[in-house]
């Protein structure tokens, strides 16, 4: 039985090629690295909508933003750094830190499934420019960081066979030098795409030392608890995102039961990953509100 991230990442393959992102072919291989046998992934491409022969050769509708270069989100990033430091077990986890320089407060980054990457580190540049010194995480630190995998299917295909309890040993160690670094320092966290799944996850495994959290359409994990969490949580979701859009009702019914401070937001007219500037979804005008909502945000709970 598939695990439930790794149902997702098999499902977020199926979606990029029902949207034409990726060949019919492409999507058969990244199943397949992921485990999917060829019955159960034509079967999986089938109940997501796909037609062959349309989805093969389909073109992506640009956003609004595509016509011309991106423009991210936020300020201009400051410059990071490759660090190191102590994990669970012996481990040595890797990560990419940036130093604000007047802290506000301090966050944990997480980054989709394509793995620790320029585009996550430019978040975690941007948060740092508005003030957060920010930890960017890299979950595939025990395989020798993301960077040591030819491309990005093998990247999702090793996040799908870690774990949930490695994930969240990994992202405590990381909260723990994240408080070494900035001292005495309220703690943040936010992730995208799987790394707004890694965020609810590790709220739903009593992390008190979190005062705010900001999933990024996100996958509820089953059964979800937030007891013994702490955090206040912004939980971001795109009005066209129907896959994880349908935990959403259960994510507010934990958050309500756990007694957490909390506001869902829903942009209208936009998909899947549309904050990431790096990618066919991005959309400049909701990604520029998603932002200033995040920093708002961190300015209540972590200033």
């Amino acid at each position: 039985m598939m695990s439930p991230f790794k149902r997702y990442l098999a499902e977020e393959i199926a979606l990029d090629h029902v949207e034409g992102l990726i060949p019919r072919r492409e999507a058969l291989r990244r199943l397949g690295l992921l485990g999917v046998g060829l019955p159960a992934a034509t079967a999986l491409l089938a109940a997501c909508g796909a037609d062959a022969e349309v989805a093969a050769t389909a073109t992506p509708t640009p956003s609004p933003a595509s016509s011309a270069p991106a423009s991210p989100a936020g300020p201009a990033p400051l410059p990071t750094e490759a660090v190191t430091f102590a994990g669970p077990e012996g481990v040595t986890l890797r990560a990419a830190w940036a130093k604000a320089r007047e802290p506000k407060g301090a966050v944990l980054v997480i980054h989709e499934n394509r793995g620790l990457n320029d585009h996550i580190r430019s978040v975690a540049g941007r948060l740092a420019a508005d003030g957060y010194s920010s930890l960017a995480l890299d979950l595939l630190s025990r395989e020798g960081g993301t960077e040591s995998f030819s491309d990005t299917a093998q990247v999702m295909a090793k996040l799908g066979e870690i774990p949930p309890e490695r994930f969240v040993a990994d992202m405590k160690a990381a909260v723990t030098e994240l408080g070494k670094r900035e001292e005495g320092a309220k703690l943040g966290m936010v992730g995208f795409c799987f790394g707004g799944g890694m965020t609810w996850l590790l709220l739903a495994n009593a992390e008190p030392r979190l005062s705010a959290a900001a999933p990024f359409y996100g996958p509820l994990p089953d059964g979800a608890d937030f007891t013994g969490s702490k955090a206040a949580v912004l939980a971001v979701y795109a009005q066209l995102d129907d896959r994880v859009n349908a935990t959403r009702d259960a994510a507010r019914a934990a958050l309500e039961k756990a007694g957490l401070k909390h506001e869902i937001v829903t942009f209208p007219g936009v998909g899947h990953a549309f904050f990431n500037d790096t990618g066919p979804r991005y959309n400049a005008q909701a990604a520029a509100q998603a932002y200033q909502r995040l920093t708002d945000w961190f300015g209540t709970y972590l200033a």
